[in-house]
């Protein structure tokens, strides 16, 4: 029934060739399609629950199924960065490598002539998506870093990871570049819509980690694993550990080469509200460091607190960017207008100017 690994040849576009005869062929049974609805935000691509009806009991009764975006604007940039691509080259040859729980794949397919892609994974509910705007609770954050650990661990420092050169999150001269160009471009339309929802030192810190973001992407050092690269809430799913795991990491658009701290910083951040993330910072990179060590890998937690203040602006820079590549809602600018408050005031907290 699993697809992976061969395609079809029928090329997926959008909602409308989710048909009867469509998932018969991905699902390789004789499907009857029940309903159709949208789930989630998604900024880059379109999800979509989709019931099945069919007589072969190994057929699941409903899955997700990922498409490109509807919303042109991040369609193109879905395709321009590689995230369609990279999401799919993930879950065929990447997820069975690491431990963290991510939704089985049914089927995968990316069109390298077009762009388009279709993914058509695991239904995880009753599993509830987290709310990058809202934030969690402390308790939920523990859960989220011990299954972080679970990505990173197995593939730590595996030097046939530089074989993979689809993986982004490398910091290459060329990288690099590219950042600090497009941190440049965007800066003055994201000031523009953003800087009402910043206080003075958040803004003063923004200004200042842009005279130093070229020498901040430059100093990062230490081993490098498989990454997420937008470990966040909203590409979180969270369960009661009976009915649907505590966590399930979707969206992996993003995945990456590069240091593990990152999305540990990343995720705590802007997951939790300062208030609560200011009482749990050094809690939360213990029970990361811990969960480390049940994988097999011994880092010492010295040298991870460091780069988890280091990296506090790895959110900064991706709220800037990724705010001005997807298309606009009210939903994405409370959401970014979080992340930025957040990630700033994180750095804030922790000096994190003092180490670039």
């Amino acid at each position: 029934m699993d697809g992976i690994g061969s395609f079809v040849t029928v090329r997926p576009m959008g909602p409308d060739d989710i048909t009867n005869e469509r998932m018969s062929q991905l699902m390789g049974a004789d499907i009857t399609l029940v309903t159709t609805s949208r789930i989630g935000d998604g900024l880059v691509g379109l999800n979509l629950r989709v019931g099945l009806e069919c007589a072969d009991p190994a057929v699941p009764s409903s899955v997700v199924i990922k498409l490109p975006s509807l919303d042109e604007t991040s369609r193109a940039t879905g395709m321009a960065l590689r995230n369609y691509e990279r999401e799919v080259k993930f879950y065929l040859g990447v997820a069975d490598t690491v431990d963290i729980r991510v939704p089985h794949c049914h089927h995968g397919e990316w069109h390298e002539s077009s762009g388009d892609f279709i993914l058509v994974l695991e239904d995880m509910a009753p599993a509830e998506q987290g709310n990058q705007v809202t934030g969690c609770s402390p308790e939920m954050a523990v859960a989220a870093v011990e299954e972080l650990a679970k990505l990173h661990a197995p593939r730590w420092d595996d030097p046939t990871l530089d074989d993979l050169d689809w993986l982004g999150g490398r910091s290459t001269p060329e990288d690099i570049a590219a950042v600090v160009g497009l941190w440049a471009m965007f800066m003055p339309s994201f000031l523009e819509t953003y800087t009402h929802h910043l206080d003075a030192p958040q803004l003063d810190m923004l200004n200042a980690f842009g005279e130093r973001i070229e020498g901040w992407m430059n100093g990062r050092s230490g081993p490098k694993t498989v990454t997420h690269g937008d470990y966040r809430l909203d590409n979180l799913l969270f369960g009661d550990g009976i009915a649907a795991p505590r966590v399930t990491a979707v969206d992996w658009q993003t995945p990456g080469h590069g240091s593990p701290v990152v999305d540990l910083s990343y995720f705590c951040g802007a997951g939790l509200v300062p208030e609560e993330r200011r009482t749990h910072d050094h809690a939360l990179v213990r029970s990361y460091v811990s969960a480390l060590g049940i994988g097999g890998v011994d880092a010492d937690e010295a040298w991870v607190w460091e780069q988890y203040r280091r990296e506090t602006f790895a959110g900064v820079v991706m709220a800037v960017i990724a705010s001005q590549v997807v298309g606009e809602s009210e939903r994405s600018e409370a959401m970014f207008a979080a992340m930025a408050t957040r990630h700033l005031q994180h750095a804030i907290d922790l000096d994190s100017l003092a180490l670039t």
